[in-house]
């Protein structure tokens, strides 16, 4: 007879209608919680919000600022004219992006829009293009050389807790001075092991505003392929030799050439103002703007790294802030009209 057996019926059937009667008081009890627990809920997220919009505001945050996003070439002694830097130069500005306030985050995490740094803090992305062993070379112990721009970095950001020592590597076939592919898979992996990101600077470094669809592709994908045989990591982000768009934008960032494809989610140019926050209209992944590095000469008086940090300096208001929450995108209120569609879930104006 199952479970109970013959003589444990009547008891079973004595229990079901205890049990039955039970449920039936029981029952409106939980229907009367239900709209309590609804507004306990409802009075906790409100509650968290306002606390999140109070520290938003005590630090002026404005996730809808300006972001410098900072473009190096070599870093070697007695530079000639141009974009290289000395390290004493490189570690100069560094520190000064340290005393300001600025913590590095990757170019991928700039155009996903994961940024995370602790409030009142600004970021700042730093980008080497060319793959020059002047940006970084390892001993034999896998310990980046003191005087390559890594190794800059990385001691910077040990004497400034907070700054973290991460950076963008737009590569081309050229890597790093490394002609065997053995010493090629050290360097990459040793960056992307210590949270360096690595973007696409296409294959052979050409000019890629007079070439046809087909020769865009084939040096995207080319760039890609170098990266993915390596790494197995495919890159997010491309920069643009020489700072030319194709005849065509969106070639730079969607494509395919002999069956490999490529989507990226941003493609920068080569210098000129800061970029918006990924958060607004005006981020535009077609084409970000980047700011050289250097000091006020020349056209530089207004238009490179130093002109414009003692901009966003003196003019915070237009400066990205952080609120210090990942998952919020926060800003004063009458700045609401100007948050990208995409983010609006996120949007904590205050």
């Amino acid at each position: 007879m199952g479970r109970f057996g013959a003589a444990g019926l009547a008891v079973v059937s004595l229990s079901a209608v205890t049990l039955s009667a039970c449920g039936s008081s029981a029952k409106p009890v939980k229907q009367a919680d239900a709209p309590a627990d609804k507004q306990h809920r409802v009075a906790a997220e409100a509650s968290l919000r306002k606390s999140e919009m109070e520290a938003a505001a005590r630090v002026k945050a404005n996730e809808l600022g300006q972001i410098p996003v900072i473009m190096y070439h070599r870093v070697v002694k007695n530079p000639p004219p141009g974009d290289d830097r000395s390290p004493q130069q490189f570690r100069e500005e560094l520190e000064r992006l340290a005393a300001e306030d600025y913590v590095p985050i990757t170019a991928a995490e700039y155009v996903t829009g994961k940024i995370d740094i602790p409030a009142g803090k600004h970021p700042v992305v730093l980008t080497f293009d060319d793959s020059s062993p002047s940006q970084v070379s390892l001993d034999g112990m896998g310990k980046p050389l003191p005087d390559t721009a890594v190794g800059i970095l990385m001691d910077v950001a040990a004497k400034h807790p907070g700054f973290r020592p991460v950076a963008t590597f737009y590569v081309i076939k050229d890597m790093f001075g490394k002609a065997r592919q053995e010493e090629q898979v050290q360097v990459l992996e040793w960056l992307k092991d210590n949270g360096f990101d690595i973007g696409n600077h296409t294959r052979d470094h050409l000019n890629l505003l007079s070439k046809s669809k087909e020769e865009v592709e084939d040096q995207i994908v080319g760039g890609q392929n170098l990266i993915t045989s390596l790494i197995k990591t495919p890159p997010v982000t491309l920069a643009l030799p020489y700072g030319n768009q194709p005849s065509k934008k969106e070639w730079a960032l969607h494509g395919s050439y002999k069956g490999v494809s490529y989507n990226y989610r941003g493609v920068f140019l080569a210098g000129y103002t800061p970029a918006p926050s990924p958060y607004t209209k005006d981020f535009d992944p077609v084409g970000i703007p980047r700011i050289r590095s250097k000091e006020k000469v020349g056209d530089c008086v207004k238009f490179c790294s130093m002109a414009w940090l003692d901009w966003l300096k003196a003019n915070p208001n237009d400066r990205y802030t952080s609120d210090g929450y990942a998952n919020t995108v926060a800003f004063p209120k009458f700045k609401a009209p100007f948050v990208a569609a995409s983010f609006k879930a996120r949007a904590l104006p205050y």
